[in-house]
């Protein structure tokens, strides 16, 4: 069984609300998103939001195992459901990859020209400093508490930074410049970062181990 020291707990604590933090984060990346998304008829920023939904669910799936350990759940339990989550996750970023692909060659061939969002500008803007900081956080509780789990999700937010730093540019050429088809090129540039995660979720679905794990 997962015995938690008494040492450990507070760290556990920390974790836990660092995962809650992320969470609720990631609800306000979802919504504003996709509501810009639609509005602006922005491929980047819907993929942006459907990103977030899973990034929230790996959240939650993983301040469920922290809650379990405080719970003395057994190694073998956690490690099936982690399993089981990380399949989930990977399977939904492919079809999320199989959306952009089409959404992106739709609006390249019809010429489709998205708006300019002020909101989406000003939600990439925020997600860049704001996932940065839950990153690192959660990284370094990551490494004190020996957790691939934590270490994995928090992977996961090093890449909506990455994902944030594409939408903001995409956006701007759009609002600025008036390159409509910036847009549905951020979002297939999106797919670099999002494949890698792809490949990591599902090959930790089978060996249950992630790519930071040593």
């Amino acid at each position: 069984m997962t015995i938690v020291s008494q040492s450990n707990q507070r760290l556990i604590s920390h974790a836990r609300f660092a995962e809650s933090l992320t969470a609720a984060w990631m609800v306000v990346e979802l919504v504003v998103a996709l509501w810009a998304g639609v509005v602006a008829r922005s491929v980047a920023l819907t993929t942006f939001g459907i990103d977030s939904a899973l990034e929230l669910f790996t959240a939650l799936v993983v301040l469920r195992q922290l809650i379990l350990h405080t719970q003395r759940a057994t190694d073998e339990e956690l490690d099936i459901r982690e399993r089981q989550a990380s399949r989930l996750v990977g399977f939904g970023l492919d079809g999320l990859i199989a959306y952009i692909v089409a959404s992106s060659a739709w609006s390249l061939a019809s010429g489709s020209r998205p708006q300019s969002s002020t909101a989406g500008v000003a939600l990439a803007l925020a997600a860049l400093i704001i996932m940065r900081l839950l990153w690192r956080w959660r990284l370094a509780l990551a490494g004190r508490l020996d957790s691939p789990a934590l270490r994995a999700d928090s992977a996961c937010s090093l890449v909506c930074v990455y994902l944030s730093a594409t939408l903001l540019a995409g956006l701007l050429l759009n609002a600025l410049l008036g390159w409509w088809w910036a847009d549905p090129l951020a979002a297939l540039a999106m797919i670099f970062w999002i494949r890698g995660e792809a490949a990591e979720a599902l090959e930790a679905a089978k060996t249950g181990r992630h790519g930071d794990d040593e």
